[in-house]
């Protein structure tokens, strides 16, 4: 099913509910313009069926952002004696939106009545999303920056049994495919099964900016993966007991391997000329974009001033490729938060991308490469975390950057652990140029934490 937003109703008009949201938003850890004057207008609703469900969309315009969001509401109609708050837009507690007249507007996200009526509304690879959750017992998940998951579990089972699925709730909606639902639910049907299978997925439409109607995914269900540890948390605590990560790294040089085989069975591949003109990922480009990324990052970090020459050398061997490998379907943000360890085996999560990138910047083919250097600086950083420092913390991570290297070669085919070939020198530039956003990064919020990219360079350019 797909739905169609609509203008607000009788019972919940639009500029009221627009100063209920004013106030409610920037209490959300999901909410994009934390700390800045933002235009906000409730533009449109879109319905399910249930009358005490809506969903209003919220345009948000800060700076150059303009983008839109949905809230999900179950409206709850108060009896007359009931108390209202001390003014109508402050809400009761956190899950409260707030009131107008005798309605209660509450934060649908979590509650049965919306997760009923979405997966009832939801669409899934047999047709329909499955009928056997239960939405009495959800839970929601705590801590997300930009989107609010929903864990549930079958009907009928006891509140202690095992979850089995994960709703996330695009709070951020784009117009066009979602990554975040089409990679895993193409992965699976070319028959890789490094993804938590997906389940379910509701599709709207609502005006943009012009009052154009566009089409957009507003969610996803997907297994839930019991059991699972966040790669990230447990490298850092093998790290914390000084025991290895050598053979879990290994499994996942075999997991990024196999999935960038999956993604070009499933998206195909294009030639990486030695200039391409669409500013993607031939060898001129991506010199580029490493002296660019230098040049940048050294007006901001005065520790790297001393990198520049060694850059440049790097930069210059890029740009004298005669070519590229193909360039492909990534997943584009990967690192250790971005894996789950379940049993003895890992999965990929989370191939959304930066959501208020824009989509064409998110689905854009690029070198396979990368997303193994967005996983070998996250080594660097598990090491750190953990408490080793030194020659400690290069060793542990070295021994793993080895371990998942050979294993991607072995299933790859290529010569990244000889460090011989074109891909192994890009994947050292796309390396650096990583390693250099992460000392801007650290200068500006954790200067006690510079120390560990430049470690990374300083490995990368010896």
């Amino acid at each position: 099913m797909t739905l169609t937003a609509t203008a607000g109703s009788a019972d919940l008009p639009l500029e009221p509910l627009t100063e209920l949201v004013r106030t409610w938003l920037p209490t959300r850890r999901w909410y994009p313009a934390k700390g800045t004057e933002a235009q906000l207008a409730v533009v449109a609703t879109l319905l399910l069926d249930d009358e005490a469900v809506r969903i209003p969309l919220v345009r948000v315009r800060f700076g150059s952002v303009d983008t839109l969001l949905q809230v999900p509401l179950v409206l709850e109609r108060l009896a007359p004696s009931a108390t209202a708050p001390a003014h109508p837009s402050q809400p009761i507690d956190p899950d409260t939106v707030g009131r107008l007249g005798d309605l209660l507007l509450l934060d649908g996200t979590g509650h049965p009545a919306f997760l009923r009526a979405w997966l009832a509304a939801a669409d899934g690879p047999d047709g329909r999303a499955p009928t056997d959750l239960d939405p009495t017992t959800a839970r929601v998940i705590t801590g997300e920056q930009s989107n609010t998951s929903v864990v549930l579990r079958r009907a009928g089972e006891e509140l202690q049994a095992p979850a089995v699925g994960i709703l996330k709730v695009f709070r951020t909606l784009a117009a066009g495919p979602n990554p975040d639902v089409d990679v895993p639910r193409r992965l699976v049907e070319v028959g890789w099964d490094g993804v938590p299978a997906p389940l379910g997925w509701l599709v709207g439409r609502w005006p943009d900016a012009d009052g154009q109607l566009v089409e957009g995914y507003l969610g996803a269900l997907s297994a839930f993966v019991p059991g699972a540890r966040d790669g990230f948390e447990l490298a850092c605590e093998l790290a914390g007991a000084g025991a290895p990560f050598d053979d879990a790294a290994g499994q996942l040089g075999t997991l990024i391997a196999g999935m960038h085989d999956a993604l070009v069975r499933g998206f195909g591949a294009e030639p990486s000329a030695a200039d391409d003109g669409d500013g993607a990922a031939g060898p001129a480009q991506v010199a580029r974009q490493l002296e660019d990324r230098f040049a940048w990052a050294a007006e901001s970090v005065p520790a790297l001033q001393g990198y520049g020459d060694a850059v440049d050398g790097v930069a210059a061997r890029v740009r004298a490729l005669p070519d590229a490998p193909p360039r492909q379907r990534v997943h584009g943000d990967l690192h250790l938060g971005q894996v789950l360890r379940s049993a003895d085996r890992w999965l990929v999560t989370d191939f959304e991308g930066e959501p208020l990138a824009p989509l064409a910047m998110r689905t854009r083919p690029d070198l396979a490469v990368r997303d193994v250097a967005g996983m070998l600086r996250s080594f660097d950083y598990a090491a750190a975390v953990g408490g080793l420092h030194h020659e400690a913390a290069h060793a542990w991570s070295g021994a793993a950057r080895d371990a998942l290297l050979a294993r991607y070669d072995e299933t790859a085919g290529t010569s990244l652990a000889t460090g011989e070939g074109s891909s192994a020198l890009l994947l050292t530039a796309l390396e650096l140029d990583k390693a250099l956003y992460e000392a801007v990064y650290e200068q500006r919020n954790r200067p006690d934490w510079l120390h560990i990219p430049l470690a990374g360079l300083d490995r990368l350019l010896r």
